[in-house]
């Protein structure tokens, strides 16, 4: 019963015309703020799917690291246990940080040395942006650079001057002949990859032999990358971490950068807030038709009181006409929200317009339960904002009225 005079309250005319237009004012009010929070959240997880799938080309699904210390030795690794766990291809890697040199420009990276099958493990290719995927031609000893080194340095493909790698020689360091500190070798540049700035600015590549000789690591490895392949990654983590056993720790994506994503994932939850506080000072227009509807529907409440009604019947008509207001705003801020979403995720219609950035539209992907989490934030809000309103201007002493 307390819904149908709700329903009609809300649809009246005549003398509640001003009411009216402040009920309809009250619900764009409420629908702007939802439809850009499901905006919001939804380019958020396009940038955030982005930087997952650019650190996906780069990094392994998973990655076995040495338990103590910073390297191993292959010769000691049980390669019967990655076919037992399932996994489809491995990858041995030396990384170490080191001074790049080119045609006088000089600057830190960090080398990473990869043996033969990395490609088979990480679509690397896929990332060249100059020249080709190619470490060594014959004899000649050749890199792969990130696209934010080549440009500190000035890296040309199609120079053929060496590019001359620094690495701190293992052992005693002489303060009176500091060069003999160093091992150096040189490298002539095949290619340029690009990915997002933090790893192309790192990174350069090079075989795994020409690490392990430059860093004194012989028959050594850092770590081993590996393809899950059709298995999922955690449970062929566990039975690869099992087969290995207490020697090396066996890693995830999202484990080996574990800040980064918990990063990400507190700034989806600060977007979340933030939007939401929008959506309070936007529904704070609710209180306004409640308190001018309750002020012209005196009358009609001192006849219902006449009648029998008690406190909570009628507290509860006005709770489900605000209830209206704000379904109505969170249907059509919902409606609006998702038909834009999805028109970019399909078409891409907003265009970015930095011609080096590696998508041309921002990115947009629509989560369930971000549509879910979005209206249940609304209800709440406005369900206590409504309730309290009414509290207040229904008190339970206006029943002796």
């Amino acid at each position: 019963m307390s819904s149908l005079f709700a329903r009609r309250y809300l649809s009246s005319r005549g003398s509640l015309s001003v009411i009216n237009i402040i009920s309809r004012v009250s619900i764009f009010a409420v629908g702007v703020p939802v439809a850009a929070m499901v905006i919001l959240l939804s380019v958020f997880n396009g940038f955030d799917g982005l930087v997952k799938s650019m650190y996906g080309v780069f990094d392994p699904e998973l990655v076995v690291v040495p338990a103590e210390g910073k390297v191993f030795d292959i010769a000691s690794v049980d390669e019967e246990a990655f076919a037992e766990a399932g996994v489809e291809s491995f990858s041995y890697l030396l990384e170490e940080n080191v001074l790049l040199e080119y045609r006088g420009r000089q600057t830190t990276a960090r080398l990473r040395g990869v043996d033969e099958r990395y490609e088979g493990v990480v679509p690397v290719r896929e990332t060249i942006a100059y020249g080709d995927y190619e470490l060594r031609f014959g004899d000649m000893e050749q890199a792969v650079v990130g696209q934010g080194l080549a440009y500190d340095l000035g890296v040309k493909t199609a120079l053929y001057d060496p590019l001359n790698v620094y690495a701190v020689r293992r052992g005693e360091y002489s303060s009176l002949l500091p060069i003999d500190g160093y091992r150096t070798a040189g490298l002539f540049p095949a290619g340029i990859f690009r990915l997002d700035a933090e790893t192309d600015g790192t990174y350069v590549l090079s075989t795994l032999g020409f690490a392990q000789e430059l860093l004194d690591y012989p028959g050594k490895a850092s770590a081993i990358a590996v393809k899950a392949g059709g298995g999922r990654p955690e449970s062929v983590r566990k039975k690869l971490a099992a087969g290995l056993g207490d020697d090396f720790r066996v890693m995830t994506r999202y484990e080996q950068k574990a800040s980064m994503y918990r990063i990400m994932k507190l700034e989806k939850l600060g977007i979340f807030f933030i939007s939401l506080l929008v959506l309070v000072i936007a529904s704070f227009s609710i209180i306004g038709s409640l308190v001018m509807l309750i002020i012209d529907k005196r009358p009609d409440i001192g006849i219902l009181f006449t009648m029998g009604a008690d406190v909570g019947f009628v507290r509860r008509i006005f709770v489900k006409e605000g209830m209206l207001i704000s379904g109505l705003g969170t249907a059509g801020g919902l409606a609006v929200g998702l038909a834009f979403a999805l028109v970019q995720q399909h078409f891409g219609i907003i265009k970015i317009g930095a011609a080096s950035f590696l998508v041309d539209a921002y990115p947009v992907v629509v989560r369930f339960w971000d549509i879910v989490a979005v209206a249940a934030a609304a209800f709440g809000v406005t369900w206590i904002i409504n309730g309290l309103t009414v509290s207040r201007m229904i008190p339970k002493s206006s029943v002796r009225l």
